[in-house]
């Protein structure tokens, strides 16, 4: 395919784009919600009765970001889907996945955040029947409960019922701020081994990852087995992408009240480079991530006219606009299969201008007079897919900006669509 097919090519695919601007932030919308439900699947699982039966059964795995107070299930892959929550479960799980247990808890609901910290150092416990995520599961078990911002973390072993692990951030004074840290000397009376000393305790903070390791180090140090839920929970992690690009891009400029430098300098085709950072969410199967990308972009083109006012003056434009744009957003995940997934993202895109400007000249080539092209934020949608979390390709759409906004005299109307392949090596 030579250049001109390609231009072409982004021309078609601009106007086309064009047409649907009204339409693509609403079908975005509309097709990430259908998506999130629609593809989150049922995969098999099981509960418990409060008559102790056991019965297998396919759940919608949801990969729950709060703990659940129900669950949706059928019991063969052509049944009606129902519901079940705590009243009625005395436990439920994915196989290979995770597991929640129901418990009568005293749960302490005090704030952690710093605006709201109580002055009181103790836990104001209520007992609450919960759905508890197990953890760790073996001879000491540990759970968490997460309501919003709520974290709690609780564990028990074959002789100690499950009670919470105590932590709570309160105000000390008006200006100091204290810690009750009671879960270090719970574990240090309960959890005791000979190659984990007091160092270690008095390192241990009241976080997930932390907590999770001392359970295992406790397993470890016994020789005793162990089943590491957290470990099948895929976590958060970071994608690192060098992403290449072709841009088809237009710029306009009006110049009132007299029009004379109105120039319209068309299509033209050029080339970018981003490096995208993307934060795959822990939660929802990792469909969700948000992603920053920085990326370098340049559009050069001149245009010749005769100027209608002044008979046979030849007016000369020409624009050198380089920039950085980094898009800052958010991106759904549609799985196909294992290997290979569709997505779309909306983001905002903030712009750095370098050295940009927009010069006229006579046709003799002397200088007329100069445009500085400043910076513009703007909106970008896109589609795309990707394969073996390595590959992707994508469509971007941009929104119009006014690089000469801040003129009392100028305005300009810049607009592009991405052609962007994606290569993945972190």
């Amino acid at each position: 395919m030579n250049c001109d097919s390609v231009d072409h090519l982004f021309d078609v695919l601009f106007a086309l784009t064009l047409q649907m601007k009204k339409q693509l932030l609403s079908l975005l919308i509309w097709v990430i919600t259908i998506g999130t439900y629609s593809q989150i699947s049922f995969e098999n699982g099981y509960y418990i009765t409060n008559s102790n039966e056991k019965v297998a059964c396919q759940i919608r795995n949801v990969d729950w970001k709060n703990t659940p107070i129900e669950f949706e299930y059928r019991l063969s892959e052509h049944s009606e889907t129902q519901k079940m929550g705590i009243p009625e479960v005395k436990e439920f799980g994915v196989y290979n996945f995770s597991k929640f247990v129901r418990a009568k808890v005293d749960m302490d609901r005090s704030s952690d955040n710093i605006q709201n910290l109580s002055a009181n150092k103790h836990p104001i416990f209520q007992q609450e029947e919960i759905f508890l995520n197990v953890l760790i599961e073996g001879e000491a078990n540990l759970y968490e409960y997460i309501d919003g911002h709520l974290k709690r973390y609780f564990f028990n072993l074959d002789t100690i019922d499950i009670q919470p692990l105590v932590h709570k951030t309160y105000r000390f004074s008006a200006t100091e701020i204290g810690a009750n840290n009671q879960f270090r000397q719970q574990l240090l009376n309960h959890l005791k081994c000979d190659s984990m000393n007091g160092m270690d305790i008095e390192r241990l903070t009241y976080k997930k990852d932390r907590l999770i390791a001392y359970f295992i180090q406790y397993h470890h140090c016994h020789g005793m087995a162990f089943t590491n839920y957290s470990e099948r929970q895929k976590s958060a992690f970071f994608n690192v992408s060098l992403r290449p690009r072709l841009n088809s891009s237009s710029l306009t400029i009006e110049n009132q009240p007299s029009g004379s430098r109105n120039t319209d300098f068309g299509h033209k085709l050029g080339f970018g480079l981003g490096v995208e950072l993307e934060f795959v969410l822990p939660f929802n199967k990792n469909k969700w991530s948000i992603f920053v990308e920085p990326t370098y972009q340049s559009f050069k083109a001149d245009k010749t006219r005769e100027v209608t006012n002044i008979s046979g003056q030849i007016l000369i434009a020409e624009v050198d606009y380089n920039s950085i744009e980094i898009p800052i957003g958010v991106r759904h995940y549609f799985f196909l299969n294992s290997n290979s997934k569709l997505f779309l993202n909306f983001a905002y895109v903030v712009e750095v201008a370098l050295d940009s400007t927009i010069e006229f000249k006579r046709g003799d080539g002397s200088v007329i007079g100069d445009l500085e092209m400043k910076s513009s934020n703007n909106i970008a949608l896109g589609a795309g897919y990707k394969i073996n979390d390595k590959y992707s390709v994508e469509l971007r759409y941009l929104t119009s900006k006014n690089n000469l906004g801040y003129h009392n005299t100028y305005d300009s109307d810049y607009r592009s669509v991405s052609l962007i392949f994606g290569y993945s090596f972190l």
